[in-house]
């Protein structure tokens, strides 16, 4: 590692645990305000750390490297996105930020569930709690991986010492700031991201010479390598579309509307975290494709095509602001983890330890547990990721399945329909989240392909989820709410 990126790497360190540090007094105060910032999230710091939380390492490697290897086909799966993103914030957001006020000030999904629906037998809590901790712990101790796998690729240092590091620095501000420290961490790695995005392909454009240079070089790629329907049907895009689906059951997103400071905050967080994910994923298709160009025209070899923005970054800047790009790619891998680690550390302290040990446990003592749970969630993480274990980075691809079937459908419809039960909701969640499981890890076959690979498992477990949600509520319902529900479902038709 040169001396320039330790300076740009440390300085970077440090900003992240002064913020942590900055938000300490105010989070250690109640419950709600290490939780959730006592709901007083500014527009700007919502969106950009929504986006951040959101993206993770996938905008500044998986997405540039597929772009390298396969062409503008994956711009489907970025269609997807953008349009699940601003729906999210157009229809869900609003309502649920008042809603879980109103449902005696949630603070987390299990709690917003168990209120909403009156439930006594505690089992949506369970549930919905149980989804959260066993995919967020899996989930945080990939992001961990990629942290010790970035130092190792990238600085030459050992996997063991980017593994610590980097769970290290994040446990340490999510520990002392809570909420409000992630999501001020979050906004400035939201910008580095920003800025990364935008400079690395600019000046990587403007050394190979301009468009005419790229141009050829990605026309000598393989046929209908710039053509976004190259090789794929009707399922393929719908499969790659329908990440954005994903969106409305995702916790570490959605706790960012449940935190902002009103409603009518909303719309310009909405124009920024669509703006900021617009530029980013710009950035980051156009960082695949000009990569692409610059490592022909230079005769280079790339072993692994999700390095391209690091190898990058490496020859085209100064080790100073090299060390300052590759903080980028920490940043979005950080804000991930740190995310995650306060969502699973809320629902263990909020809907595990007070709702089942400790009913009447003080703010204080409730903030405590919040921070154990950090760290206990954090060295589980850590512990699996020493393995290196495959299967658990292979879990990503189907975590935001199971978060997306288990929680959207029931989420839009407690927010949208008055007639969602009890029962209705602890349909749905259990069978989503078990038709994506079973969906993505099932032997049968398709076409000669896996379920999972014709239809990606998001798509048949919201529609289990929502149809399971729905014919339960009406089986509970009165037969006249039922007769109403089919009278305005047949109002809507004839529209």
């Amino acid at each position: 590692m040169q001396t320039g990126q330790v300076i740009s790497l440390s300085l970077y360190f440090l900003l992240m645990l002064g913020i942590g540090l900055y938000a300490y007094r105010q989070a250690s105060s109640n419950l709600s305000g290490y939780m959730l910032g006592g709901r007083s999230l500014g527009p700007a710091v919502t969106a950009l750390s929504a986006g951040a939380s959101d993206m993770s390492g996938w905008i500044l490697m998986g997405l540039p490297g597929a772009l390298y290897v396969s062409g503008l086909v994956n711009v489907w799966i970025v269609i997807g996105l953008l349009i699940g993103a601003y729906v999210n914030y157009l229809f869900l957001a609003p309502r649920l930020r008042v809603y879980t006020e109103e449902a005696g000030d949630a603070i987390t999904l299990p709690d917003y569930f168990e209120n909403r629906f009156n439930d006594s037998s505690r089992l949506l809590r369970i549930l919905s709690s149980l989804v959260i901790i066993i995919f967020f712990t899996l989930y945080t101790s990939s992001g961990v991986v990629a942290g010790g796998k970035l130092f190792e690729s990238a600085f030459g240092q050992s996997y063991e010492l980017g593994l610590y590091l980097t769970a290290g620095v994040v446990v340490l501000y999510t520990l002392f700031g809570g909420f409000l420290a992630v999501s001020l961490t979050d906004f400035v790695q939201g910008c580095i991201m920003l800025i990364a995005l935008v400079l690395v392909p600019v000046v990587a454009f403007s050394d190979i010479g301009g468009m005419q240079p790229l141009t050829d070089v990605l026309n000598q790629q393989s046929e209908g390598f710039l053509n976004i329907f190259n090789g794929v049907g009707a399922m393929a895009i719908i499969s790659a579309m329908a990440w954005g689906l994903g969106y409305f059951g995702q916790p570490h997103i959605i706790v960012r509307f449940m935190a902002i400071r009103d409603v009518k905050a909303l719309p310009v967080a909405r124009r920024i975290g669509m703006s900021w994910m617009l530029l980013s994923v710009l950035g980051a298709l156009a960082t695949g494709l000009v990569g692409l160009a610059y490592v022909k025209q230079h005769g280079a070899e790339l072993a692994d095509a999700e390095t391209i923005f690091i190898y990058l970054s490496g020859v085209l800047f100064h080790p100073l602001i090299s060390g300052f790009l590759l903080a980028a790619v920490l940043a979005a891998i950080m804000s991930t983890i740190s995310s995650q680690l306060l969502v699973t550390s809320s629902s263990l302290t909020e809907d595990i330890y007070k709702a089942f040990f400790h009913k009447h446990a003080s703010d204080k003592e409730l903030v405590l547990a919040g921070r154990l749970s950090v760290v206990l969630v954090a060295l589980v993480a850590i512990l699996l990721a020493t393995r290196r274990d495959s299967s658990i980075l292979q879990l990503v691809s189907y975590a935001w399945a199971g978060f997306g079937a288990a929680f959207g459908p029931v989420i839009l419809l407690s927010l949208f329909w008055k007639g969602v039960s009890r029962e209705g909701t602890f349909a749905g969640m259990l069978s989503g989240a078990v038709t994506v499981l079973w969906w993505s890890n099932s032997t049968l076959q398709i076409d000669n392909q896996s379920l999972n690979t014709w239809l990606y498992a998001i798509v048949p477990g919201c529609l289990v989820a929502a149809l399971a949600t729905v014919l339960v509520s009406w089986a509970k319902s009165p037969s006249e709410q039922v007769l109403q529900g089919f009278q305005r479902f047949s109002e809507l038709l004839k529209r």
